[in-house]
């Protein structure tokens, strides 16, 4: 899979903007505040439909436009080229000085064909690995179901569909039960209002689990990369299972809090290392006892299995977007990565070699990687 262009309009600090992609290394190179990652986010648009810094889609738009376009075009070698389109705004535009019109937020379209998220996500697949992905290791769990979210959803259209029917189900329980709190009571009104819900969520909830443990297990194998096979890696999924019987169970607390406490919602997953030469014996938990090398070392293991697992599962190559991690990283895990975009160069069976786009603010970090075309920001 390679993009091959990307027209920018409006977006972020770019009024006009087209970039040219090649197959193998391309590398992005300007000072910082030059729009580097702007870049990278509008591609990583073009894959997931959603931003994975922007709050709200009105932040991406230029301070002086009222709407913003992402096309971009997309060639996975099954077919002829895809045109991928992400019109964004505030949600309003003015007509006239006495007139506002209120517009769709986001639209989204496939070869100038308006498609639900559901059905733009997974056209074009992208591994996205920035400084912030350091967070998954130390932050909050909901960043960590975000990550399962964005890979799970490149994949798996009905994985795509069962999260917004789960997240839509879980608003409108949650507000039943902020009703019923309200009324100070439960009893059998209360629970038929939450049966159709309950049925729902644990329909679409379980699967959600279903496909997560998929991943996780997937990521506990050993790894296909002659980079990085003695690290001692693995996942430990904590998951929310959530059925009639934990719903029933956790009823009267549901009710006093006004929110679902079981499900997907409130799943979490933690990294283990294995000890290497010590004479405890098991594994040890990366957030709690893990070093900053360690931690920069687990990261690429879970973006080189998400890579992998991308491939197995569509037989294609994602596109693969670094933003400014050489910086971050020092001479052995540069050399890890340097590695892995080697590795990421041998062609699956529809005989492109594997893309990249990687930004920095130094040439010299990327001076050695193979294939690479610079594009210059000044």
């Amino acid at each position: 899979m390679r993009i091959s262009t990307i027209k920018l309009s409006s977006f972020r600090n770019f009024a006009k903007k087209e970039l040219l992609f090649l197959d193998g290394v391309n590398v992005i190179v300007g000072p910082n505040a030059s729009g580097k990652t702007n870049i990278l986010e509008a591609i990583h648009l073009l894959s997931t439909g959603k931003s994975f810094r922007a709050g709200v889609e009105g932040e991406m738009v230029s301070h002086s436009a009222e709407i913003a376009r992402i096309a971009g075009k997309v060639d996975s070698g099954k077919m002829s080229a895809i045109g991928l389109e992400v019109v964004l705004s505030r949600g309003k535009i003015e007509i006239d000085k006495e007139k506002i019109q209120k517009i769709p937020k986001k639209r989204l379209l496939v070869n100038n064909v308006a498609r639900r998220l559901i059905d733009f996500a997974g056209n074009f697949k992208t591994v996205l690995f920035g400084p912030w992905d350091m967070d998954l290791v130390n932050g909050p769990p909901a960043l960590r179901r975000n990550f399962l979210d964005s890979v799970l959803s490149q994949v798996d259209r009905e994985y795509r569909r069962s999260t917004l029917s789960y997240e839509k189900g879980l608003r409108q329980r949650n507000k039943i039960l902020w009703d019923l709190r309200e009324v100070s009571g439960f009893g059998e009104v209360g629970r038929e209002r939450l049966h159709f819900w309950d049925k729902l969520l644990i329909k679409n909830g379980n699967y959600l689990g279903e496909r997560r443990q998929e991943f996780v297990d997937f990521c506990n194998r050993e790894i296909k990369s002659q980079q990085l096979m003695s690290n001692g890696f693995s996942l430990q999924y904590d998951k929310s299972a959530i059925s009639e019987g934990r719903l029933e169970e956790y009823e009267k607390q549901e009710v006093a809090a006004a929110q679902t406490l079981v499900g997907p919602h409130r799943d979490n997953f933690t990294f283990r290392v294995k000890e290497q030469g010590s004479k405890r014996a098991g594994e040890r938990n990366l957030a709690t006892y893990g070093s900053r090398g360690e931690t920069r070392m687990g990261i690429l293991w879970l973006k080189m299995q998400e890579l992998n697992f991308i491939k197995e599962k569509t037989l294609v190559n994602p596109v693969l977007l670094l933003d400014d991690i050489f910086s971050e990283l020092d001479h052995e895990h540069r050399d890890a990565v340097m590695g892995i975009l080697k590795e990421h160069q041998t062609p699956l069976r529809q005989g492109y070699v594997g893309q990249a786009i990687i930004t920095t603010a130094d040439e010299h970090f990327v001076e050695n990687l193979p294939q690479s075309s610079i594009i210059n920001l000044k």
